[in-house]
């Protein structure tokens, strides 16, 4: 059976199912090339993937070990470069010591410290796929290369990174929402934000204040305020920040505003 056939294996629908999943992933990905998974469902936290039972998936499955417990390096997350990559690209792509391969050019992924690759990414080859998912969240499952001896994995990705890339968002998504528990949000129609609402808000995030706000739109300052705290309900937030920073990451206003 051709594993674009098989996706559903790796769809969680519930807790029990985890483990089932994560074996589907670590079997579909070997299938195509030897490597070893390394699965993160948001590369921001500490807390590891764990199967239905509370079992870490890194090496109840996918066969780490205890001498490469990356899941419990929470700084990696900031000095490997494969994450920092995730941050700013959407797309696969695969590293080695050598340089991020991306499929077109991106300037912020030049930028990236390769220093002590095979270290910090646990590996000398990788190919990666960022999983960005709503809130602001990003994931990203590395398929790192067993052969030890081999660190060009070009004809690997060409070949096979659209089909990692379905695998991995299919795993990746649905154990976000089965075992995460999601960001606090109104759960009514009301939670939609109107147009003055948003436009406030761009203003805010720029570091205009209310009287400035109220120039630029033509309105009273009570106006604004009123605006702005009808937004903050709507997004549950407690105060002007985080009601930024929740509209810009259900994606009513840009980081740039």
């Amino acid at each position: 059976m051709k594993i674009l056939d098989r996706l559903d294996a790796l769809r969680i629908t519930a807790p029990r199912h985890v483990r089932a999943a994560a074996e589907a992933l670590r079997d579909m990905s070997n299938e195509l090339f030897p490597c070893r998974v390394a699965a993160c469902h948001n590369i921001a936290v500490k807390h590891s993937m764990c199967d239905g039972e509370g079992r870490v998936l890194a090496t109840d499955v996918f066969g780490w070990t205890d001498n490469d417990q990356w899941w419990q390096t929470p700084q990696l997350a900031l000095a490997s470069p494969l994450p920092a990559a995730c941050r700013f690209e959407a797309e696969p792509f695969w590293a080695n010591a050598d340089g991020i391969r991306t499929r077109r050019p991106n300037r912020w992924i030049e930028q990236i410290d390769l220093t002590d690759f095979e270290t910090k990414a646990c590996g000398r080859a990788a190919i990666v796929i960022p999983v960005h998912l709503p809130f602001g969240h990003i994931g990203a499952v590395s398929y790192n290369l067993l052969d030890r001896d081999k660190t060009d994995l070009s004809a690997e990705f060409d070949a096979y990174a659209d089909i990692l890339g379905l695998m991995s968002r299919a795993f990746i998504t649905s154990y976000q929402r089965v075992m995460v528990t999601p960001m606090r949000l109104p759960e009514c129609d009301g939670s939609i934000l109107s147009k003055r609402e948003v436009e406030c808000l761009k203003w805010v995030a720029i570091g205009k204040t209310d009287n400035e706000i109220a120039t630029i739109i033509s309105r009273s300052r009570a106006t604004v305020r009123f605006h702005i705290h009808n937004a903050s309900i709507k997004l549950d937030a407690v105060n002007r920040s985080q009601t930024v920073f929740k509209a810009t990451q259900l994606g009513y206003i840009s980081p740039r505003a």
